[in-house]
């Protein structure tokens, strides 16, 4: 019984990521390129980036969020919606044309495009995309339903 268990706990564990295997080019035009097939006949780099399967919600250490993000929160009457992401991402691609479909003002930061993103994202001890903060509140992945929980309250 007790190995029956520790099983089940473990497979719940494993199904919480999903791992993308995404591939990257740079054309002669110089235009970066993400694909999930691998192209042929060109040099690739091979992305390996954990996507959430299930969205979690979780109140955070208010010292992780940066200043920015906290003025933002206090010129504003709504709640402030911002998400890590990547362009490749059906999720984050998912949660945006959820955002514009309602009119929901969002800032989306591109964790593979921008530097300084990818620090922002690793301090918060992110393990997937999308992260999406409403607030001072962070959902990991993306539902509608879990988003509207944390948007309308």
């Amino acid at each position: 019984m007790k190995i029956l268990k520790a099983i089940l706990i473990l497979l719940m564990f494993c199904s919480t990521f999903s791992f993308a295997e995404i591939y990257k080019w740079i054309d002669e035009k110089g235009v970066v390129h993400y694909s999930e097939k691998k192209p042929e006949a060109i040099t690739v780099e091979e992305i390996y980036i954990k996507s959430y399967n299930k969205v979690s919600i979780e109140k955070i250490d208010e010292s992780l969020i940066s200043r920015s993000i906290e003025q933002n929160q206090r010129s504003n009457r709504s709640k402030k919606v911002i998400m890590y992401s990547a362009e490749w991402c059906r999720v984050c691609k998912k949660a945006k044309k959820y955002f514009k479909k309602e009119n929901i003002r969002y800032i989306s930061y591109d964790i593979e495009k921008s530097k300084s993103a990818k620090a922002r994202y690793k301090k918060l001890g992110a393990k997937g995309i999308p992260v999406i903060f409403v607030g001072k509140k962070r959902m990991n992945g993306f539902s509608i339903a879990g988003f509207n929980r944390l948007y309308k309250n």
